[in-house]
């Protein structure tokens, strides 16, 4: 039996780099014996008779990690919270995470005002004091009586990025750390000779998975970016010598839209993974910085997993596991597959589109925590329903076609937002794009591109026409009945889009917004 724990216990006597920050650096057993002097002083903090929750409300910080190894050490109950929520939705979630007490810093102690729990500010002297009383009695194997940690024990609460809905707190087991570090070392070759550069936030299960808990498995550096900078990775990789990073989102876009330069690709990246990047900024950044780009599907539940592998066709997520298939949600029934016309358009996307499920079980997802009705949407039947919409080709790869919440019908037509996306990604002005839904008066969607241009680029509304017209695999309903121009799309603090919030605004907002005629092509 492997846990985050015994990992930890296992690099107690390493002395090779383990932690390294713009704040200093650690070597692992420093890092080992500090996390467990933190997990003492908290054990004392703990009311015994309460789940032993602990909020942790800080950026990618040295003390960011010690607050993980410690819960992993300590047996307590890490929640993880968003840096970018404010007011009551930050409260609830110290609510719905049980938590006893948060450990955050200066920089955000003023977003917890009004919190029923202690709150810790890590930077002050009272918590220091108690940390060093923490080593004294501690020094790692005093940690007795340890509470039992088995695979299966609740390391952390990761919150979803509620791109679609409110979000919800995920049981994050021992296991769901430590396996995928197991299989991303195995998979990319990281060795204790790799430097795991971090700047997705802590809070979030890509960063805790595919940089922490990738890093503890690998025995490798884990370098820390207190936040993402499109500006200053580049920067950050050379100065910690980082051979890889993770990403979730935009970021390849935002690293790619800053000013090239001759050196660019003088660096040591050599490898970057992560999830949500299109095809034309995966290839762009790994020629530009000379790396490789290896971008998979995934969500924070880690139920549907869906790698790509050698022979994945453009456009395509990769290739399902066993027994992820493409489901109606109404009837159960599995969805035919994809069929492509002679420009690649899916010619029975009405019929193919569904729900990703994994029909064999929950996978990794061991459910919402405080949210029984939630868990048992998402398992229904025995099954892991996934709330993302998908459809399959005859060799079984699988194509995104966006959340549930994203299926529109539009003059009594169903179409998918993700397939739409993609197409107008294509067009070499523009640099992100989010497409939803508006209410038709009569009936039904009407279809909005809201489209983010590079810098210095322009857009106007007959070159768009004609670019729409040239796009051989987009259909007539799948054309924009209004384009948004906008400076930025609004975002979760790991970079997805918040469709919920477009939806929300409709067309009343100040950006320009172009509409076409409603029987032609044309857009005024």
């Amino acid at each position: 039996m492997t846990t985050l724990r015994q990992l930890l216990l296992d690099r107690a006597g390493d002395d090779r780099l383990g932690l390294a920050s713009l704040a200093g650096t650690w070597t692992w057993a420093d890092h080992v014996a500090e996390a467990g002097a933190r997990a003492t002083a908290l054990r004392e903090l703990l009311d015994p008779a309460r789940p032993p929750h602990v909020g942790v409300l800080l950026d990618n910080t040295p003390e960011m990690v010690m607050a993980l190894s410690a819960a992993a050490l300590g047996g307590h109950v890490a929640v993880g919270l968003n840096t970018t929520r404010r007011g009551d939705s930050l409260l609830g979630d110290v609510r719905t995470g049980d938590c006893q007490l948060v450990l955050t810093d200066a920089a955000h102690a003023g977003l917890l005002e009004g919190v029923d729990v202690p709150v810790v500010d890590v930077g002050c002297a009272e918590w220091a004091e108690q940390v060093d009383r923490g080593a004294g009695a501690s020094r790692l194997a005093s940690l007795a009586p340890q509470p039992a940690i088995s695979d299966d024990s609740l390391f952390m609460l990761i919150f979803t990025s509620g791109t679609s809905g409110e979000p919800k707190a995920v049981r994050v087991t021992h296991e769901k750390v430590w396996f995928p570090g197991l299989m991303l070392a195995d998979m990319f070759g990281i060795t204790a000779d790799d430097v795991c550069y971090v700047s997705m936030p802590l809070f979030h299960s890509n960063a805790v998975m595919a940089g922490y808990g990738l890093a503890l498995f690998a025995g490798a550096t884990l370098a820390l970016g207190e936040r993402f900078s499109a500006s200053s990775l580049l920067d950050d990789v050379r100065q910690f010598g980082a051979t890889y990073l993770n990403y979730v989102g935009k970021p390849l876009a935002y690293v790619l839209a800053t000013p090239e330069k001759p050196d660019d690709a003088d660096n040591p990246l050599r490898l970057a993974f992560g999830n949500e990047a299109n095809e034309k900024d995966v290839a762009a950044f790994a020629e530009r910085f000379g790396c490789r780009v290896y971008d998979g599907f995934g969500s924070t539940e880690n139920a549907v997993v869906i790698s790509r592998v050698a022979g994945t066709p453009p456009g395509a997520l990769g290739m399902p596991l066993d027994g992820v298939k493409v489901l109606d949600p109404e009837t159960g029934a599995e969805r035919p597959p994809a069929e492509f016309g002679t420009n690649g358009e899916v010619l029975n996307l009405d019929d193919a589109v569904g729900e990703l499920v994994n029909t064999q079980g929950a996978g990794q997802f061991a459910g919402y925590y405080n949210d029984e009705a939630a868990t048992a949407e998402r398992m229904r039947d025995g099954m892991y329903w996934s709330g993302d919409l998908g459809y399959r080709d005859a060799a079984g790869f699988a194509y995104y076609a966006g959340r549930t919440g994203d299926w529109l019908r539009v003059d009594g037509e169903n179409l998918a937002a993700a397939p739409v996306e993609r197409i107008l990604l294509r067009h070499p002005d523009v640099s992100s794009v989010a497409v939803y839904a508006v209410p038709d008066p009569r009936a039904g969607d009407q279809l909005v591109a809201a489209l983010v241009l590079h810098d210095g680029a322009g857009l106007d509304p007959a070159r768009f026409e004609e670019f729409l017209a040239d796009q051989p695999d987009l259909g007539p309903k799948q054309w924009p009945r209004y384009v948004r121009l906008a400076d930025a799309l609004p975002q979760t603090a790991t970079n997805k889009v918040l469709k919920r919030e477009l939806v929300r605004e409709g067309l009343d907002v100040t950006d320009p917004v172009w509409t076409r005629a409603e029987r032609g092509t044309a857009y005024a």
